[in-house]
């Protein structure tokens, strides 16, 4: 198999989580908003695939991807749901302002396995524009968030406890401990 280059978009996980001067995360759209589809980067053949169909009637409410140069306790980079206008595509890089984290155990058997969602807002947009912290977003908005990722980890046979949601403090400290790990 030949090398991969150390930082291009052929392999998304290897560029910059965060641009310190500006405040800003790097998020790598995974899945689109509106899709049943859910998409993956496949690290071993360099592309994104699909990993999963969700059933008719479920889709992702929002753009759905992961921070580069992390790692999460799951063993994959840290999720990330993106609020911006338009859904993006698979392999977009887009930066935005970490607004909070949904904290949640996934939950299989006996196995317990921390998978927190960090919430995103695309620095370039309209729709989403005065969302500036979690508290922005109207409590109903926030619950339907949570439940998604309920309902999705249903669906695998999984049970996904909510631990809460706390604001971009919380959500930075997360990241950071993510990059530590990766």
């Amino acid at each position: 198999m030949p090398k991969k280059p150390a930082r291009s978009l052929s392999n998304p996980i290897l560029l910059n989580p965060v641009d310190q001067n500006a405040g800003l995360i790097q998020v790598i759209i995974e899945t689109p908003k509106g899709s049943r589809n859910k998409f993956a980067y496949d690290e071993e053949q360099s592309i994104f695939t699909v990993k999963k169909v969700l059933p008719a009637g479920m889709c992702f409410p929002y753009d759905f991807g992961f921070l580069p140069c992390t790692k999460a306790p799951d063993g994959d980079p840290i999720d990330v749901l993106l609020l911006m206008d338009e859904p993006a595509f698979p392999g977009i890089a887009v930066r935005a302002r970490l607004i909070g984290i949904i904290e949640g155990e996934q939950v299989e058997g006996k196995k317990k396995t921390r998978n927190d969602r960090l919430l995103a807002v695309a620095e370039m947009n309209h729709e989403y524009a005065y969302i500036r912290k979690l508290s922005d977003l109207p409590k109903q908005f926030v619950h339907e968030l949570e439940q998604f990722f309920v309902n999705y980890h249903n669906l695998e046979g999984k049970q996904y406890k909510l631990l809460g949601c706390k604001g971009a403090d919380v959500a930075m400290r997360a990241v950071k401990d993510a990059q530590r790990a990766a």
